[in-house]
């Protein structure tokens, strides 16, 4: 194979089988519940990194169920996303993702430096409630739940919430472990077809774990909660803060 073959097929590992395919990534049907919680604001300082600034003391815990996207197949994710700052822009940071599907897990911190880690997440509805779970292998670390289609939320401002950007860590260490990539990386939801946005009454359970310290986020307030289905497509990101520049 000569070197220049090598240049236009890598994308991904390994270099003649590659863990996901290339992008774009549609994702058909994707389930979210999100609930909304007050937290310490202390504690979020601590890990939101700069230049991206709080912009209230909450975090949106996540769960996403994804039957049907491009390349990445059926699987469910859920995780914490903390609302923040950069310059004017106001968006949302992903602190934490939690998900059962190696693809996706490849494909998401290697392009987009999402700090994605293997775990057993669910999304189901059980009889009147909207339950979503995750277990760290044999432990759960997250119970929430949300009566199911209690009242319908306005369209127009739904769609402008997933409109806003998204930011991330993206870290890819140099062979001897410090950093080869550190950098922070904005990405946006495209193509957004919402099919349904409900609200209702909502709980959220954290318990603490060494290697998914999501309680950490302790919840003291639960504001809101939303369920919603869409079709979707995730757009490719861009570099916008350089910490190694």
């Amino acid at each position: 194979m000569k070197a220049s073959d090598v240049l236009t097929n890598a994308y991904s590992m390994p270099l003649t089988s590659p863990a996901y395919p290339r992008g774009p990534y549609r994702f058909i049907d994707r389930e979210f519940l999100i609930i909304t919680y007050r937290t310490d604001p202390v504690k979020l300082r601590e890990i939101v990194p700069e230049p991206l600034e709080i912009a209230e003391p909450v975090v949106k815990f996540e769960f996403i169920r994804m039957p049907d996207s491009t390349g990445f197949g059926d699987y469910t994710e859920a995780g914490q996303v903390i609302p923040v700052r950069f310059g004017d822009q106001v968006g949302g940071y992903s602190h934490a993702m939690y998900l059962n599907d190696g693809p996706p897990i490849f494909g998401g911190r290697e392009l987009w430096g999402f700090p994605k880690k293997y775990a057993q997440p669910s999304l189901s509805v059980e009889r009147d409630t909207l339950v979503g779970t995750l277990d760290y292998g044999p432990v759960r670390v997250a119970t929430g739940t949300m009566g199911f289609k209690h009242s319908t939320l306005d369209h127009d401002a739904v769609l402008k919430s997933l409109a806003a950007p998204n930011f991330l860590l993206k870290i890819i260490p140099h062979v001897d472990g410090t950093p080869r990539i550190c950098e922070i990386v904005r990405y946006e939801l495209q193509d957004v077809a919402l099919k349904g946005a409900w609200t209702g009454p909502a709980a959220l359970d954290l318990r603490p774990h060494a290697l998914a310290p999501v309680a950490d986020l302790p919840v003291l307030e639960v504001v809101s909660a939303v369920h919603l289905r869409a079709d979707l497509t995730l757009g490719l990101g861009s570099v916008v803060h350089d910490y190694l520049a």
